[in-house]
């Protein structure tokens, strides 16, 4: 009888284990109670140090003040552990607190004597901001913000650009502060410009993170439905941990979605790789330059276990991520095998006190087999950027315009990398700095750059894998460029003469300054975009303005431009991997991270392009004339 009530007792016990349970947390429940429905829980950190692999925690409206470190990750894709907002609620995650008793110091500016002792162990307004690739600006710049109903202020590095900003280089208009702490206190002056402080919402930032394992290797994780803002993140260069204000830290299997990101320090997003691998190499040793350290970088990943199996196979998607100051999203190595789409990235970098070779929309060192797809970026400085390692990618059906350096940056890649059915609209469509790339069904209104990159010896690697198959220098030639649609402006005017130069053209004549050649058919090019010379069936209509325009209103871009009626004849072959062929340098083709062959059969939209009606450019349906197509982003 005794053996019969144990055998029950392990399989009870199994059972119950194996149950996947609801945490339910309030801000009004309380931390002691169990987290049910009737008796919820009050912080998520406290959900996050009791969920198991396949256990969901479901957070209620309000607004909380935390820090969200998860203690352990799901097991596997069907047991992961699941973050999410309850349905229709309004959730909000800051990494700030409300600030009172602000004294007047002088005019609109006031002062609040905080104790050193409020921060813990970690003060944004002791800590400057720093790291490989970082530009000051000659001057320093801490962690923290100050936030007046919602909105964040310009630092000032003198009390006197408090008093006065434009003696501090900045515009009268802008809200300023500026911080000075000792052993005992931190004090922050801030000009309010006639508000009362302690009759508004003040904030200060507070925490390093909203939502960010402090260990890797948390897998299998989702993060659903919230609202997260106003954290101090640091600078995130790919040789260092990236710590961002939502972030992976060096795992596999996330679930990043429908969030709304805002108000970062510096990234919003980090897919990004650990600290053991390397922190900040290059600022520590300036004997070796940045390449050399961030290969080493590469090849202690690979050391620590590097591979598919490990990291990355994250999706973000459906996130709007705005109003941080260095990227909306980077991932050096963790972002690998990743897929990124849906999401709206705008109004990065927009302060622009300091600056580096970070900053952008998105930013991704070794994107191997990521697909990043549908994205609305503008506004962002940079748009996309991927930096490295860019092999078995493709970027596709993405809408920029608006973006003051250019919409995609592809920098010292070996390629095979496919971006296709993208629209580009801003001043500099594509910045090549890459070999092994194929540029097809894009609409391109702005120049594309071209420059070989001889002195960096970066990797490629075998298929569909991070193990490193050999370095190369990058001669940028060696691209494809099939059925796009390129547009200048008129011909001979002002306009078409500003920026251009040897290396930055409308369409893609600056490919005939490279070592190695391109291979072009199927183009268009309109007003003052220039064919290769040696391409094959191009239309070219020189005396043509597309006077391509976009206008934004609530929840949806219309884009308007015009087209020649020769485009109506103009109809392409299809593209598919066996079109495209191999790469010069890795050997490899464009294919699915599966393996299979890529066929290039549907539109921006979905729609199914057919050997019949398959024109040039990303859109099904164009036609002579004035065409007009609305996102809804």
């Amino acid at each position: 009888m005794k053996s019969i009530l144990f055998v029950f007792s392990v399989f009870s016990f199994l059972a119950f284990s194996s149950y996947a349970r609801e945490y339910h947390v309030s801000v009004n429940g309380d931390d002691s109670n169990e987290g049910m429905v009737s008796s919820p829980l009050k912080t998520i950190s406290k959900a996050a140090g009791l969920a198991m692999p396949g256990d969901v925690v479901i957070v209620h409206e309000g607004v909380y003040r935390e820090y969200v470190d998860p203690q352990r990750g799901g097991s596997s894709d069907d047991k992961r552990i699941v973050y999410k907002a309850g349905d229709n609620e309004n959730v909000v995650i800051k990494g700030s607190e409300v600030i009172k008793n602000w004294k007047r110091f002088q005019g609109d500016v006031w002062k609040v004597t905080i104790p050193n002792s409020f921060f813990g162990k970690f003060n944004p307004y002791k800590e400057i901001i720093h790291g490989d690739w970082f530009n000051d600006h000659g001057r320093s710049h801490h962690l923290g913000q100050v936030y007046l109903n919602e909105k964040s202020f310009y630092e000032s590095n003198t009390l006197q650009g408090v008093v006065d900003p434009v003696s501090a280089g900045l515009p009268d208009s802008v809200y300023t502060w500026y911080c000075e702490t000792d052993k005992e206190n931190t004090y922050i002056y801030a000009n309010f410009k006639g508000k009362k402080p302690n009759k508004e919402s003040v904030e200060i930032n507070v925490r390093q993170s909203c939502f960010y394992p402090s260990k890797p290797g948390m897998n299998y994780i989702t993060v659903s439905g919230f609202k997260m803002s106003q954290a101090a993140t640091p600078w995130a260069p790919p040789t260092a941990e990236q710590i961002g204000l939502l972030g992976t830290h060096w795992s596999k299997g996330w679930i990043i979605e429908n969030n709304i990101i805002s108000e970062s320090r510096c990234v919003g997003i980090t897919l990004g790789k650990d600290r053991k691998t390397g922190q900040n190499v290059w600022s520590k040793n300036r004997c070796k330059d940045g390449a050399t350290h961030y290969n080493e970088v590469i090849f202690r990943a690979l050391d620590a276990g590097w591979s598919k199996e490990t990291i990355g196979s994250h999706i973000v998607r459906n996130n709007e991520i705005f109003n941080c100051e260095q990227a909306g999203m980077v991932g050096s190595l963790g972002a690998v095998f990743s897929q990124i789409y849906g999401n709206h990235v705008h109004d990065i970098w927009t302060k622009r006190q300091f600056s580096g070779a970070e900053i952008a929309g998105i930013k991704i060192h070794a994107p191997i087999d990521c697909i990043i797809r549908n994205n609305h970026i503008h506004n962002a400085g940079r748009g996309i950027w991927l930096d490295w390692m860019t092999q078995g990618t493709r970027v596709t059906a993405n809408l920029f315009y608006d973006n003051s350096q250019d919409d995609i940056f592809i920098e010292v890649n070996h390629g095979p990398f496919l971006i296709d059915n993208n629209v580009m609209l801003s001043n500099l469509s594509i910045r090549t700095w890459s070999e092994g790339g194929f540029y097809v069904h894009n609409l391109i209104a702005g120049m594309v750059e071209v420059q070989e990159i001889r002195g960096r010896f970066t990797p490629y690697h075998f298929a569909h894998s991070t193990k490193v198959a050999g370095l190369r220098n990058t001669y940028s030639g060696i691209n494809k460029f099939i059925n796009n649609i390129f547009m200048g402006p008129a011909k001979g005017t002002e306009e078409a003469k500003k920026g251009v130069s040897k290396r930055r053209k409308y369409g893609i004549a600056a490919f005939e300054n490279t070592a190695f050649s391109v291979i072009a058919t199927g183009n268009v090019y309109l007003g003052a975009a220039e064919p290769y010379k040696l391409e094959a069936n191009s239309l070219e209509i020189p005396d043509f303005n597309a006077d391509p325009e976009v206008k934004k209103a609530a929840g949806k871009t219309d884009l308007k431009f015009k087209l020649p009626d020769e485009i109506k004849d103009f109809v392409c072959p299809l593209v598919t991997t066996g079109v495209l062929g191999n790469t010069l340098i890795s050997g490899l083709r464009i294919e699915n991270a599966d393996g299979s062959p890529v066929t290039v059969d549907v539109d921006y939209f979905g729609k199914k392009r057919s050997p019949e009606n398959n024109l040039p450019g990303p859109f099904i349906g164009i036609k002579p004339g004035l065409n007009e197509f609305v996102f809804t982003k």
